[in-house]
């Protein structure tokens, strides 16, 4: 019992950090909240303790504003819905060992990177797109940290020198099982269309063309 409820514990503490972190959509956030009671409730009964009741939204209901008949039927449904948890959670043959390897990292972890200086000859200015990338999923799995760049070879920020830093927080237990991880960097170029193009009244100032890409 110590096992399952510790691995309950690292579940909510995970998805608390998901809805303190305030990044996400309503529909997620609806969604997750809904996991969350649902986890509560089922640790609950696991703990042998009372069984609370609560509103489709995962409020709990106020017996002074609810009628018996309403209260009796919400005491149904979810006795229903943890009498199925139950079972789904019986019927899975999870190894003993998940639990410990769930527990030997922190349910939230973070990736400090530090960008010491970008080599690339443009000619402009190019601003720097730097996110973490899922190859096999095909797809981002964090915000977009940005670095504009100057055709001089410094930022376009000078006291941002060797001081471009950024944290990608919030990456949990799930985010460690992955396969890969690429730190992906897309090279935005800020200029004229054509770089070999002299005449100034020939181009457009400011036009922003992908240029390239790195990974690691």
């Amino acid at each position: 019992r110590f096992q399952q409820v510790q691995s309950m514990m690292c579940d909510l503490m995970e998805w608390r950090s998901q809805l303190l972190s305030g990044t996400l959509p309503k529909d997620e956030l609806k969604e997750l909240k809904q996991k969350v009671t649902s986890k509560i409730d089922y640790g609950n009964k696991v703990l042998e303790l009372d069984l609370i009741v609560r509103d489709e939204d995962g409020n709990i209901l106020d017996p002074d504003k609810t009628s018996v008949i309403s209260l009796f039927h919400a005491h149904e449904e979810a006795t229903n819905k943890i009498t199925e948890r139950i079972k789904e959670e019986m019927s899975k043959d999870q190894p003993d060992y998940a639990s410990y390897s769930r527990m030997s990292s922190s349910p939230t972890h973070s990736l400090y990177v530090f960008v010491r200086n970008f080599v690339c000859r443009i000619g402009e200015d190019a601003e720097l797109f730097m996110a973490l990338y899922d190859p096999q999923k095909s797809t981002v799995i964090s915000e977009n940290y940005l670095v504009r760049w100057g055709s001089r070879g410094f930022p376009k920020e000078i006291d941002m020198l060797n001081n471009l830093k950024v944290v990608f927080t919030d990456l949990g237990n799930k985010d460690l099982s992955r396969d890969k991880i690429y730190l992906v960097c897309q090279i935005v170029r800020v200029g004229k269309m054509d770089l070999r193009d002299s005449n100034s009244k020939k181009y457009t100032q400011g036009l922003r063309r992908p240029f390239g890409v790195a990974g690691t």
